[in-house]
C-alpha cells in the first residue's frame, strides 16, 4: 500500500479512502476542490466564465450526462473524476495536493473510463497540458493515453485512449 503523511505525522493509505459515485449534491464541494489543486486550479469564478456553475454541474450529474467518482478521506472530498457520457470525454480529474502520489488519480480515472466504456465508448479523449514539466503530461501518457495532434478550445493538447 502506498502511504502518505498527513499534518501531525499520522500516516494514511488507500485503505483510508472511500470511493463512491458522485451525486448532484456534491457539485459545490467539487467546485471548491477544483480551486485548490496544485496545477491547473480553477476558481468558482473562472469555472463560471467557462459556463460551469454549481447548478449546471449538479444538473449534469443528476441527469446522468456527467457521471463521476469521488475519493473521500474521513468524509471529506479529496479528489474526483468526471466523464461526459455523450462524447466519451474525460472532463476533469482533480486531487488535493496532499493526496497526490497515492494512486488515487489512477483509480478515479479508471472508474470513469470503465463507466464510459459500459455505455459503449471505445475511444475516450481529454485535454491535457503539452508541457512535459506538468504532472498531467506524464500521468496520462504513462497510462496509455496518446496525442491526437489536435488541440481543444482551451488550447490543451487532445489525448485519446482506445479501449480494447
Amino acid at each position: 500500500m502506498v502511504m502518505a503523511t498527513e499534518q501531525g505525522g499520522q500516516h494514511m493509505g488507500k485503505a483510508d479512502i472511500i470511493f463512491r459515485q458522485a451525486l448532484a449534491e456534491d457539485a459545490a464541494e467539487c467546485v471548491r476542490v477544483r480551486g485548490l489543486t496544485r496545477e491547473n486550479a480553477a476558481s468558482a469564478e473562472r469555472l463560471a466564465e467557462l459556463g460551469v456553475t454549481v447548478a449546471s454541474w449538479g444538473e449534469q450529474i443528476r441527469s446522468g450526462q456527467l457521471p463521476g467518482h469521488l475519493a473521500l478521506h474521513k468524509g471529506q472530498l479529496v479528489g474526483y473524476c468526471f466523464g461526459d457520457l455523450g462524447s466519451g470525454e474525460v472532463v476533469v480529474l482533480a486531487l488535493l495536493p496532499e493526496f497526490e502520489g497515492m494512486g488515487l488519480g489512477k483509480v478515479l480515472l479508471h472508474k470513469v473510463m470503465a463507466e464510459l466504456r459500459s455505455h459503449g465508448h471505445q475511444r475516450l479523449f481529454l485535454g491535457c497540458s503539452d508541457d512535459p514539466a506538468s504532472r498531467s503530461y506524464g500521468f496520462y501518457r504513462h497510462l496509455g493515453w496518446r496525442s491526437t495532434g489536435q488541440r481543444d478550445g482551451l488550447g490543451d493538447e487532445m489525448l485519446e485512449h482506445v479501449l480494447n
